[in-house]
Protein backbone atom coordinates (compact mmCIF):
# COMPACT_ATOMS: atom_id res chain seq x y z
CA UNK A 1 0.00 0.00 0.00
CA UNK A 2 1.17 3.07 -0.80
CA UNK A 3 2.02 5.84 1.70
CA UNK A 4 0.83 8.33 -0.74
CA UNK A 5 -2.74 7.74 0.75
CA UNK A 6 -4.11 8.88 3.69
CA UNK A 7 -4.74 7.00 6.74
CA UNK A 8 -8.32 6.86 6.57
CA UNK A 9 -8.17 6.15 2.87
CA UNK A 10 -5.72 2.89 3.44
CA UNK A 11 -7.78 1.44 6.20
CA UNK A 12 -11.10 2.13 4.36
CA UNK A 13 -9.50 0.31 1.27
CA UNK A 14 -9.03 -3.25 3.32
CA UNK A 15 -12.68 -2.86 5.16
CA UNK A 16 -14.43 -2.22 1.41
CA UNK A 17 -11.91 -5.11 0.23
CA UNK A 18 -12.81 -7.30 3.11
CA UNK A 19 -16.13 -6.79 4.65
CA UNK A 20 -16.07 -8.45 8.20
CA UNK A 21 -11.98 -8.25 8.85
CA UNK A 22 -10.52 -8.44 11.92
CA UNK A 23 -9.10 -5.38 13.71
CA UNK A 24 -5.74 -6.83 13.91
CA UNK A 25 -5.82 -7.82 10.23
CA UNK A 26 -6.85 -4.31 9.40
CA UNK A 27 -3.33 -3.77 11.56
CA UNK A 28 -1.55 -5.86 9.73
CA UNK A 29 -2.60 -5.02 6.30
CA UNK A 30 -1.77 -1.41 7.26
CA UNK A 31 1.92 -1.67 7.92
CA UNK A 32 2.96 1.88 8.11
CA UNK A 33 0.56 2.86 10.52
CA UNK A 34 0.61 1.58 14.29
CA UNK A 35 -1.81 -0.19 15.91
CA UNK A 36 -3.10 2.88 18.02
CA UNK A 37 -3.42 4.95 14.26
CA UNK A 38 -6.05 2.63 13.25
CA UNK A 39 -7.92 2.24 16.38
CA UNK A 40 -8.11 5.97 16.66
CA UNK A 41 -9.37 6.28 12.87
CA UNK A 42 -11.54 3.41 13.24
CA UNK A 43 -13.21 4.68 16.44
CA UNK A 44 -13.96 8.32 14.67
CA UNK A 45 -15.12 6.30 11.10
CA UNK A 46 -17.65 4.79 13.53
CA UNK A 47 -18.78 7.64 15.51
CA UNK A 48 -19.58 9.19 12.15
CA UNK A 49 -21.15 6.28 10.31
CA UNK A 50 -18.77 5.12 7.66
CA UNK A 51 -18.11 1.99 9.30
CA UNK A 52 -19.55 -0.37 11.76
CA UNK A 53 -18.00 -2.26 14.77
CA UNK A 54 -19.06 -5.61 15.76
CA UNK A 55 -17.75 -7.18 18.56
CA UNK A 56 -16.77 -10.86 18.96
CA UNK A 57 -17.80 -14.03 20.47
CA UNK A 58 -14.02 -14.60 21.54
CA UNK A 59 -13.46 -10.72 21.95
CA UNK A 60 -11.77 -8.28 19.64
CA UNK A 61 -14.04 -6.35 17.03
CA UNK A 62 -14.92 -7.30 13.27
CA UNK A 63 -14.91 -4.44 11.48
CA UNK A 64 -17.41 -3.66 8.16
CA UNK A 65 -18.27 -1.01 5.69
CA UNK A 66 -21.93 1.09 6.84
CA UNK A 67 -24.24 0.73 3.95
CA UNK A 68 -25.50 3.85 2.51
CA UNK A 69 -28.39 4.29 3.91
CA UNK A 70 -26.64 4.30 7.08
CA UNK A 71 -24.25 6.45 5.70
CA UNK A 72 -27.26 8.68 4.61
CA UNK A 73 -28.75 8.11 7.95
CA UNK A 74 -25.82 9.66 9.75
CA UNK A 75 -25.05 12.50 7.62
Amino acid sequence: MSEAYSPVDQIMDVIVRSPGIALDEIVSQCPNLTWNQVFSELDRLSRCGRVRLCRRAKGGYTVFPASASEMKASA
